[in-house]
């Protein structure tokens, strides 16, 4: 089990002495300095330079400090190119959302100005409240109207439960 501890760390030390001659050499050539090139550099894989906090920081601080020459790490185009077209799209969205309040503003404003200023047309109440009072008075004629024929039915009902009882009980319809 020792021995395959001690594989490891020498494998890990290999690697980090790897990562560390490889951004050696890149910043005595004025390289492009980034976790990705370094990493790759090094032959190790990234995640390598993640799990080592020390090698990760040597290589942000070689990307960012200028060298002898005060040159600061060159920025690649493309990666300047993505961050344009990301702020673009960042205003294009926030353009969008502004039209979008000030248009809910204006609405808003509009409306408070009609109701303030009496200009608008406004809603009829009285107009309502008949509108209301009929639709009672329909509703209690309804009523009315069904419990009258509920009665009828009733006594339809009753009558004719009458009806079969005297048919029923009469001797003459027997033989």
């Amino acid at each position: 089990m020792n021995s395959m501890t001690d594989g490891r760390k020498a494998d890990s030390a290999r690697r980090r002495d790897r990562v560390l001659k490889a951004l050696a050499a890149m910043l005595r050539s004025d390289a492009d300095i980034t976790v990705s090139s370094v990493a790759r550099a090094a032959r190790v894989d990234r995640t390598f330079l993640y799990r080592h906090r020390d090698l990760l920081e040597r290589v942000h601080a070689a990307a960012t400090d200028p060298g002898e020459d005060g040159r600061i790490a060159a920025v690649s185009r493309v990666s300047l190119q993505a961050d344009l077209s990301n702020a673009l799209a960042g205003n294009s969205r926030l353009a969008a959302r502004v039209r979008q309040l000030e248009k809910r503003l204006s609405e808003s404003l509009g409306e408070h100005v009609w109701a303030e200023t009496g200009i608008g047309a406004s809603v009829d109440v009285d107009q309502l409240q008949q509108r209301v009072s009929m639709l009672e008075q329909q509703l209690a004629d309804m009523q009315h109207e069904l419990d009258e024929r509920t009665e009828e039915l009733e006594a339809s009902r009753a009558a004719n439960r009458e009806l079969t009882r005297a048919l029923n009980h009469s001797p003459s319809t027997r033989t």
